[in-house]
Parts: C-alpha cells; sequence; structure tokens
C-alpha cells in the first residue's frame, strides 16, 4: 500500500484544507506576502511493516496581492479552493499567488514523486 499526505505550516500554525470559501479567504489573508511549508508525506506499507517513508518539506512564498485579486481568485476556483491545504491549488489559477516556490512540483502538488519512485525501483517493483 502506497498512502501520502498533506499539511500546511507557517509560523506556530497549522492549515488543513478549508471547509469553504470563506474560510480559504482567512487561510490566504494569513499566508498573503509570507514564507510557508508544505509538510508532505509518502508511506509505503505490506500488512502492518512499514517498509518506507519519505517527507518533504517544499517552501513557497505568496505575493502581496490585493484584497481585490483574492477576491477575483476565489470567485474563479469556487469550491475547489476546499480541495487543498492552504486553499490554493498551483496546478491552476493558485500559482498567481506565489512569487517564489522551492521544492519538488510533485511533493507541493501533494506526493513526493521522485523518492517514492526511487524507493520502488530500488525494491524491483518498477523498472530501473
Amino acid at each position: 500500500m502506497i498512502g501520502a499526505d498533506q499539511l500546511l505550516v507557517y509560523e506556530d500554525r497549522w492549515f488543513d484544507k478549508p471547509t469553504d470559501t470563506a474560510e480559504a479567504r482567512g487561510h490566504l489573508q494569513a499566508l498573503r506576502g509570507r514564507t510557508h511549508t508544505l509538510v508532505t508525506a509518502v508511506l509505503c506499507q505490506r500488512g502492518e511493516q512499514r517498509l518506507w517513508h519519505h517527507i518533504a518539506r517544499p517552501r513557497l512564498t505568496m505575493r502581496s496581492f490585493s484584497d481585490a485579486f483574492l477576491a477575483a481568485y476565489l470567485l474563479a476556483e469556487g469550491l475547489a479552493v476546499t480541495g487543498s491545504v492552504g486553499g490554493y491549488r498551483l496546478e491552476g489559477l493558485g500559482v498567481h499567488l506565489f512569487d517564489r516556490v522551492e521544492g519538488e512540483h510533485a511533493a507541493i502538488l501533494g506526493l513526493p514523486l521522485l523518492p517514492l519512485l526511487g524507493f520502488l525501483r530500488q525494491n524491483g517493483t518498477v523498472l530501473g
């Protein structure tokens, strides 16, 4: 079994997926102009035995966007903002929220793919 999950950390606060667009607005206002970390973990397990795990910590810096931009972004994205931690999808319009992105793109999207593929190749699960 392969499982993965992600949370967003800014200072000492953890962000999960917002429950609605109002909560997404609050998340984005709190993160605006600041750098946060996405903690993204992947685990390979057979039965009760953990075979391997990896934690990636990409860092993202949001730009200081205007309230008008935020309103337009939330209107365009609609309920899609409730599907991702922080209220944004980097693979969609959310990329416009950022000045700087550091880390593996796949890990930012929710799965540290390069380390996972390395483990699977090492164990003969996929061709090397």
